[in-house]
């Protein structure tokens, strides 16, 4: 895959976030890195996903959540020309409990593409413990290719 360029990235930054919705976009994601060997998001922490009295444990589906969203982040910049796609296999393992208040973040690749499906992996830590994994996903992804690309349709524009 060729390099990114800036103007590739913010594009792709802008077609992710206007296409998240309800729960996504609550998760206020931040792209902190975005490379030919994946991206890294940050979501700050927010209380509202917590499931105890302290407000310190994540709520697990959160995790599952962005991952799904992440590795969807990934597959728009490793694969040309992808207009939707919709989650096959999704398998989070949840790798110690998620007690704290410090922003989360998740590493995410496509390491492989066929022409109607995307492999991804992925991991995810607390701000400050990236040698901590709290979980690990992977996943793989129907893609559907063509002229309806938002990606595609705002480059041609240019």
């Amino acid at each position: 895959m060729p390099d990114i360029t800036r103007e590739k990235m913010d594009q792709i930054a802008q077609m992710w976030n206007a296409r998240g919705k309800g729960l996504i976009n609550h998760m206020a994601l931040e792209i902190e890195e975005v490379s030919t060997e994946g991206v890294r998001v940050r979501m700050p922490f927010n209380p509202d996903f917590c499931v105890d009295r302290d407000q310190t444990l994540l709520h697990g589906g959160i995790l599952t959540a962005l991952l799904d969203s992440v590795f969807g982040l990934a597959n728009f910049i490793a694969i040309q020309g992808v207009s939707t796609m919709a989650t096959l296999d999704l398998r989070v393992d949840y790798l110690r409990p998620v007690h704290s208040r410090a922003d989360i973040f998740v590493r995410a690749n496509c390491y492989r593409q066929t022409r109607h499906i995307a492999f991804n992996s992925g991991n995810i830590w607390f701000d400050g413990h990236e040698d901590e994994e709290i979980a690990r996903g992977s996943a793989s992804f129907a893609l559907t290719r063509g002229e309806t690309s938002l990606f595609d349709a705002e480059t041609r524009e240019k």
